[in-house]
């Protein structure tokens, strides 16, 4: 028996209809929506005393359900198919006095003005507009139109629909310009044996008397999970809206049906702001033997550390998922911009949401763990926010990191999972949350940092590479004595403050073209300034041409009055700049840094001798050639050392006319270099074994 139409037309079809209703017999037809499932949304635009016009009622047993629980009883049902309408007679004449069934056309309706509160619409607006030609069109305004006339001011218009992008557009243009209120909702889903995959919404068009000249829409989205409507700008916003959450229903079919192949990312959103409140990472371990207690896990991770690798990468939530023994892992990173409670408000918030992602078999009712790092969310404070015309948005951040340890970083937020600058405080500040030992008698300086930097420790890894890369300077078991480093790139100050404090005699000079960098780095991160340490407000690129042209600096002699002009040559140079072009596949240096004539201007001041340091992120496979090649052609010698688990190469250039050195030969100048840096009373971390840094160098 053939039911379905043999062209989308025939849904608009009388004929069609009567020969469905004739072979499909006395047994309901729901195109979709339950009624257990509609039932909250109508109850909150239905009045017991409301009188009721169902179009297109078919067969549907939603009108009989609606007078049988009292919702309302003064119905009244029209559709063009007469077998359908007999049938409907039938069922309902002698239990439901106040329920009456009419053959009539929708498009041409008897009733007059103002005649009923609300209209009801399961499915018919979606059988109606299968396309958007001009016929098509035509029915659907008049239907609208008919609507309007027989809603009195104030009265409902409910359509049910799966929303599809050209009816939901049609139906909230026509509405809204008419200056109806227009709210569509999300209808919660009964359990998992649905009839169609995508979810079902109910438009609510209230009808108001239209305003002549006024523009002004209201446009609301009520989403499942909550009674309060949201207001959106743009009937463009809507339509997204819903989208949006077509496709997480779409997603969840899928992965509830079949294992992740790759990592599926999601955000869940504010309802208040609509920002981020969660990031969601579906991770799979195809290795997990399955049993029943390792379905399905939700790992929380702390504030302030998503940007590591093991939880900030795809890698490291991979090996994360497996060494957590799941064979789902939904990995949940909580954002700066969000307050939380704890653990169980969050575990209560998201426990609904989470199960949505369960894999397939996962037995009913098992109960889900929820994971941490110590059992916590983790801390994190913003100390301060700014905004930069080069940086754009940009926040400095205490966060508690593995252990008893307290960070400060700094991160711009076109970029938020990237930390730009960090540096360990050398006590936990007080955070919020956190209790206090003893109430201090001296408050500190509103404008002077909470906490005190530890100046002598490098948190990024390829920082303590690129200071390795020194060794390449001097003799082969001597410390390089009198040294002028010029760093482009000032970020926090660490790098810049190391070389300055460990290396006694040097000289440097600091490169930075947002001075709203220079601000953050000396209040924020503890950079200082003085005769051994000045930073020049330039773009890298002018700066570095002007000493290539000139091929002079001025440096202050033994004696303060006195200055002495020297040839303008640099033991070392440090390029640690990042892109502000997300477009392109390199995020440090910006390329102009690394193309081959800009690179011999770079090689004009510095020491025949010298050392050009740079850390290199590009993930263009191609460009990263390209950019090797320009090095090679101006740098004989070139080194590089791949920083693991992360994108970073930190490439160590010279020209001559020192021949090539093997890993073992660098490793063993690293570690004098090492013996040298550490000297009594001086800190030093064991993590920096700058020979370890230097024995797993590549030589290019």
């Amino acid at each position: 028996m053939e039911l379905l139409p043999r062209s989308p037309a025939e849904f608009g079809s009388a004929r069609y209809w009567d020969r469905f209703f004739r072979q499909r017999g006395q047994r309901p037809f729901e195109w979709y929506g339950a009624f257990p499932e509609l039932c909250p949304v109508l109850h909150k635009y239905v009045r017991p005393r409301d009188k009721v016009l169902v179009v297109g009622c078919g067969n549907s047993e939603l009108s009989e359900q609606m007078y049988d629980v009292g919702m309302c009883q003064d119905i009244v049902n029209i559709d063009v198919s007469d077998a359908a309408v007999r049938q409907m007679r039938e069922r309902s004449a002698s239990t439901r006095p106040g329920m009456s069934y009419l053959l009539m056309d929708m498009l041409h309706m008897d009733f007059p003005d103002a005649h009923f509160q609300v209209v009801l619409d399961k499915g018919t607006l979606d059988a109606l507009l299968t396309d958007e030609e001009e016929a098509t069109l035509a029915k659907v305004e008049q239907m609208f139109a008919e609507i309007s006339r027989v809603l009195q001011v104030g009265g409902r218009y409910l359509c049910v629909s799966l929303a599809q992008a050209h009816v939901l557009k049609k139906a909230v243009e026509y509405f809204s310009q008419e200056g109806w209120v227009v709210r569509v909702h999300q209808v919660a889903s009964s359990g998992d044996k649905q009839q169609f995959v995508l979810p079902v919404f109910v438009y609510v068009m209230t009808k108001f008397r239209k305003v002549p000249g006024s523009a002004a829409r209201i446009l609301e989205i009520c989403p499942e999970e909550q009674d309060r409507p949201m207001r959106v700008e743009s009937a463009e916003r809507l339509l997204a809206a819903v989208r949006d959450r077509q496709h997480y229903a779409l997603l969840c079919s899928q992965i509830s049906k079949t294992p992740c192949r790759e990592q599926v990312s999601l955000d869940l959103c504010d309802r208040e702001s609509g920002k981020p409140r969660y990031t969601l990472h579906v991770v799979d371990s195809p290795s997990v033997k399955p049993s029943r207690d390792n379905h399905f896990a939700i790992f929380i991770i702390p504030q302030g550390r998503e940007t590591e690798w093991l939880f900030g990468t795809e890698e490291g939530r991979r090996q994360l998922a497996a060494s957590a023994g799941f064979g789902r892992l939904l990995t949940v990173a909580l954002h700066r911009e969000q307050l939380y409670e704890g653990m169980a408000a969050i575990q209560a918030e998201l426990s609904g949401k989470v199960m949505e992602l369960a894999p397939p078999g996962l037995p009913a009712r098992q109960q889900v763990p929820f994971l941490s790092v110590g059992g916590d969310i983790g801390v994190r404070a913003v100390r301060h926010r700014g905004s930069s015309a080069l940086s754009g948005d940009f926040v400095v951040e205490d966060v508690k990191g593995d252990g008893s340890c307290y960070f400060r970083r700094l991160i711009f937020l076109q970029n938020r999972n990237v930390v730009q600058s960090e540096a360990r405080l050398l006590a936990p500040t007080p955070l919020p949350g956190q209790k206090k030992r003893r109430k201090d008698k001296k408050k500190p300086s509103p404008t002077e940092p909470p906490g005190a930097i530890d100046k002598s420790y490098l948190c990024c890894e390829h920082h303590k590479a690129m200071v390795a890369g020194l060794c390449l300077l001097g003799g082969p078991d001597a410390l390089p004595g009198e040294l002028a480093v010029l760093v482009v790139g000032l970020g926090g100050g660490s790098l810049p403050l190391f070389v300055h404090d460990y290396f006694s005699q040097a000289r440097v000079a600091v490169v930075e073209i947002d001075p709203s960098m220079l601000e953050v780095a000396t209040r924020w991160f503890g950079f200082c300034q003085g005769e051994r340490m000045q930073v020049h407000v330039s773009d890298g690129l002018d700066y570095v041409a002007k000493l290539a042209a000139e091929g002079t600096i001025i440096r202050a002699s033994q004696e303060p009055h006195r200055a002495q002009w020297v040839p303008c040559w640099y033991d070392a140079i440090m390029f640690d700049v990042d892109s502000k072009d997300l477009t392109v596949g390199m995020s440090c240096p910006p390329p102009a840094f690394v193309e081959k004539p800009f690179l011999q201007k770079v090689k004009t001041i510095l020491k025949p001798e010298g050392v050009f340091v740079l850390n290199l992120v590009c993930r263009d496979a191609q460009l990263k050639e390209s950019v090797l090649a320009a090095l090679r052609a101006v740098f004989p010698l070139l080194y590089a050392r791949r920083i693991q688990g992360e994108v970073n190469e930190i490439l160590l250039c010279q020209a001559g006319p020192a021949g090539r050195r093997g890993p073992a030969e660098l490793g063993a100048r690293a570690r004098a270099l090492e013996g040298a840096l550490r000297q009594p009373g001086r800190p030093w971390d064991s993590s920096y074994a700058l020979a370890d840094v230097l024995q797993a160098v590549l030589v290019l």
